[in-house]
């Protein structure tokens, strides 16, 4: 039995439910959907067929990557009302037909609404949906939990690159690589979405909450004492300070993501810079895995901090040394290691700090900060890379928006609970 309004389980006939099925779904889920990030792969065969520019074909990320932050908000919200399970279930098969739709494409059009808007829709709706609950039943653990979940985002897309480059396009074409992927993401997002399912009601870990560190200061921040509604969290400073620092650390980060292979080239690396992609999905992978575990030992706000002051001091190294392969790795996996922390600590912070009751139109309204980055980030890099020719100022820059995010994260703090209608 549901709560139509939390969407929490009313039933407590089960005195231990298992909280490792929620996780194992939220990183199921999230593995199918991580692999819009390989979307690069199906450029060359579409120019092959049909002689379109790469600057054409690359339209279809920037759609998908707006379809994803704007209908995230809604899923949130309609799985605050109505249970994580049928949005789940509801943004895989969005998700899939995306992709079996655009197996059959003949025009730029056709492209762009069924793997851009509609993919793109299935992937912000099925995103949605891990991160609140894993958040419910993992308190003592959030940040690792939602490490976990998120890092699955970003393995999908080291994992299917490969594989489709390799040996699924140069085997079935891309027609028929898109609707073998339709099939398996089918089935891997209906039965996650059946595995995402909120605590019962009264539900309590197992384990304790992190002990409190010297001096009384807990490790990690602590629950709120009450869960904020959604016009309550706007009515903080705390979250305007947060969405600044997600956007621009983001951006930051997103900067140098959608120009790696051009400013590789242009040092001179050649295939080595394409091997940064995948180099660059470990860093992101194992940001926020790793970084998820530490916010829950070190705090929240600290463990951003840090990888935020980390990504400002390596994004204006990165230009200097992009000639050396060994360097450019491993200031690739630093960078990418800090924008992956992002993706996963924010999302354990507005938890900690806004409760996870209406965490999904909460986290929603904190993601659009991504969304933004997203468009704004990449756009920039493009503009100042063309302009000068330098791809150096576009690091420069990226830099300089990690300080101003880092000031930002500086000034926040835990809001208090708002007063208990009475």
């Amino acid at each position: 039995m549901t709560d139509a309004t939390t969407g929490a389980s009313t039933s407590t006939a089960d005195p231990s439910p298992n909280r490792w099925l929620p996780l194992i779904g939220g990183v199921l889920m999230n593995l199918a959907l991580g692999v819009i990030y390989a979307w690069s792969v199906f450029v060359a065969p579409f120019d092959a067929d049909f002689g379109w520019t790469r600057t054409e074909v690359s339209v279809v990320f920037t759609i998908a990557i707006l379809s994803v932050g704007s209908w995230f908000v809604v899923a949130g919200f309609l799985q605050d009302r109505f249970g994580p399970q049928k949005v789940a279930a509801f943004g895989g098969i969005l998700y899939a037909l995306g992709f079996f739709l655009a197996s059959q494409t003949e025009s730029l059009i056709w492209l762009y609404v069924t793997f851009g808007a509609l993919a793109g829709a299935g992937n912000g709706f099925g995103y949605a949906i891990p991160i609140p609950v894993c958040s419910k039943w993992f308190p003592d653990r959030r940040g690792l939990a939602v490490g976990l979940v998120v890092g699955g985002y970003g393995a999908g897309s080291g994992i299917y690159g490969p594989l489709a480059r390799e040996w699924l396009i140069p085997t079935y074409g891309w027609q028929g690589t898109m609707q073998i992927s339709a099939a398996i993401f089918l089935v891997m997002t209906l039965a996650a979405a059946y595995l995402l399912k909120n605590p019962p009601a009264g539900y309590r870990p197992p384990t304790p909450a992190a002990a409190p560190a010297a001096g009384g200061a807990p490790k990690a921040a602590p629950a709120t004492a009450r869960d904020f509604t959604t016009p309550e969290m706007v009515r903080t400073p705390t979250f305007y300070l947060l969405w600044i620092a997600y956007c621009l650390g983001a951006a930051a980060g997103l900067m140098v993501i959608s120009q790696l292979v051009p400013v590789g080239a242009a040092a001179g690396l050649g295939a080595a810079a394409a091997l940064g992609l995948t180099i660059g999905a470990i860093g992101n992978t194992g940001g926020r895995v790793l970084s998820g575990w530490m916010s829950d030992t070190f705090g929240r706000l600290n463990t951003l901090r840090i990888m935020v002051l980390l990504s400002a001091a390596a994004l204006p190294l990165f230009p200097l040394f992009a000639g050396q392969v060994v360097l450019f790795y491993l200031l690739l996996v630093v960078i990418y290691y800090c924008y992956g922390t992002l993706l996963s600590v924010f999302a354990s912070t507005c938890a900690d700090f806004y409760g996870t009751k209406h965490m999904g139109v909460n986290y929603g309204l904190l993601f659009s900060a991504w969304g933004v980055a997203g468009i704004v980030g990449p756009v920039i890099a493009g503009r100042v890379f063309d302009a000068s020719g330098n791809y150096e100022m576009a690091f420069y820059l990226a830099a300089g928006l990690s300080v101003v995010a880092l000031g930002a994260l500086m000034l926040a703090k835990q809001p208090q609970a708002p007063a208990q209608a009475s």
